[in-house]
């Protein structure tokens, strides 16, 4: 196998000025240029690009950080960044937290980062003070996905999750349903999400403003998973009359919810209509309803928010809408406004008027 070494020898030159010739740097001569690429192109040698990138003083390497890999919303955002990045020459080094705290801990605010990645993207994964701190000290550019943490100079994509949820329990509503249940987010999950705070801030709005006081005993929590939505369901159930309509946080927790009303021997929707939010994989084969959000585009479009000041020319359908990302906020600027992708209502066979309608 060919060497730099070699290179040298045959061009008759250091092995420190073949690097920067093949890097086109502009202290080699034209004529020193020449004579190298030529001995280059007759040994075949092929420079390295991690090997071209560290010697520039570069990783090559953008970080992402998910709170677990496994759940359908973060392994869509994270297969589409790692395609982006692919594509822009880079490789994507993943940290999965495991909904562990001490993993947050060990990874945001400890050295982990430091010099082993040129950027970070952190997917739903909110931060506390000395995070931030930590994370601003590395002066890496970043971007969040889904949080409700401020990064300065950090921009955020996400979607209007109060907006969602009220798009969610509106359909119920106009369909004749006053009997609305909410089942939402762990709220003694380790690392702390907001994400279903937001959802039942939507869901409690649109009841008010139809005139409709929430219940408490309809609302119950448990984790974003089929069988936190299972036990969910089923302490909804045991706590007396049923609703006649369950708004459910995330498609998963839907699919559990669906799961423990058949138990139940209760029809969907002939009994209790069921919505969710994603639009996962198999919502359209449940025939599940759901408020469809962009999964796979947040994080297309994160990566190509992160990637453009790291020199990496943007395009495709967002590229005229991505805000200027900076490497930190001066003193008094304003923060970053966040890129809000749209949502839809996808209607399907789950939801219905209630049978006295």
């Amino acid at each position: 196998m060919t060497k730099i070494d070699d290179v040298a020898r045959l061009a008759g030159v250091s092995t420190a000025t073949v690097s920067r010739a093949l890097r086109g740097l502009p202290t080699v001569s034209a004529a020193t240029r020449r004579r190298v690429l030529a001995a280059a192109e007759q040994l075949q040698y092929a420079v390295s690009p991690s090997a071209s990138r560290l010697a520039g003083g570069k990783t090559g390497t953008v970080a992402v950080v998910v709170p677990r890999i496994t759940r359908w919303f973060f392994g869509t955002v994270v297969e589409a960044v790692e395609e982006f990045v692919h594509e822009s020459g880079y490789d994507l080094l993943l940290y999965n937290l495991g909904g562990r705290e001490q993993t947050r801990q060990r990874v945001l605010r400890t050295a982990s980062l430091h010099k082993r990645v040129d950027a970070v993207i952190l997917v739903a994964t909110p931060l506390r003070p000395p995070e931030v701190t930590a994370l601003t000290a590395l002066d890496l550019p970043g971007v969040t996905i889904s949080s409700g943490t401020v990064v300065p100079g950090w921009p955020c994509v996400r979607i209007d999750d109060v907006g969602a949820a009220r798009t969610a329990t509106r359909h119920l509503l106009d369909l004749g349903h006053t009997r609305i249940a909410h089942i939402s987010g762990d709220p003694d999950d380790e690392l702390a999400f907001t994400t279903h705070l937001d959802r039942r801030r939507g869901y409690q709005a649109a009841l008010r403003t139809a005139g409709i006081r929430p219940d408490p005993s309809l609302d119950v929590e448990s984790q974003f998973t089929i069988d936190g939505g299972n036990r969910a369901t089923a302490e909804l159930l045991a706590r007396g009359e049923p609703p006649t309509a369950i708004f459910a946080a995330c498609d998963e927790m839907a699919m559990g919810a669906m799961t423990a009303l058949r138990d139940a021997g209760l029809r969907v929707p002939q009994d209790v209509s069921v919505i969710g939010i994603d639009d996962h994989d198999l919502a359209k084969v449940l025939g599940l309803s759901t408020i469809a959000q962009p999964a796979a585009e947040q994080g297309l479009l994160a990566a190509r928010i992160l990637l453009d000041p790291l020199g990496v020319r943007t395009a495709g359908p967002y590229a005229g809408r991505l805000p200027a990302p900076r490497g930190g906020d001066a003193p008094g600027d304003a923060p970053t406004p966040p890129v809000i992708l749209p949502t839809r209502l996808v209607v399907r066979e789950s939801t219905a008027p209630p049978r006295a309608h």
